[in-house]
C-alpha cells in the first residue's frame, strides 16, 4: 500500500466543501498530530481517494475530463 507524504506548499481554486463533523474531526486530529494545516491533509486525502479510485470510475472522469477542456 502506498504510504502519505504531507508536501510543504501547494497553489490552488479556493472552493467551499461541506463535510460531517465527524470527518472534519478526524481530519482536524490528523492536522494537528502531523502538526500540518486541515487544507494540506484534507487536499492529501483526496488526492489518495482519487488516485485508489476503481478503474471505471478513472476511466469516466478522464473521459469527462476530456469532453470538457477549456
Amino acid at each position: 500500500m502506498e504510504t502519505l507524504k504531507i508536501p510543504q506548499s501547494h497553489a490552488g481554486v479556493s472552493k467551499t466543501l461541506r463535510l460531517p463533523a465527524d470527518i472534519i474531526e478526524d481530519i482536524e486530529a490528523l492536522s494537528e498530530i502531523k502538526n500540518t494545516s486541515l487544507n494540506q491533509v484534507t487536499i492529501l486525502l483526496v488526492k489518495y481517494a482519487l488516485a485508489n479510485l476503481d478503474s471505471e470510475d478513472k476511466k469516466a472522469i478522464e473521459t469527462y475530463k476530456k469532453s470538457h477542456k477549456k
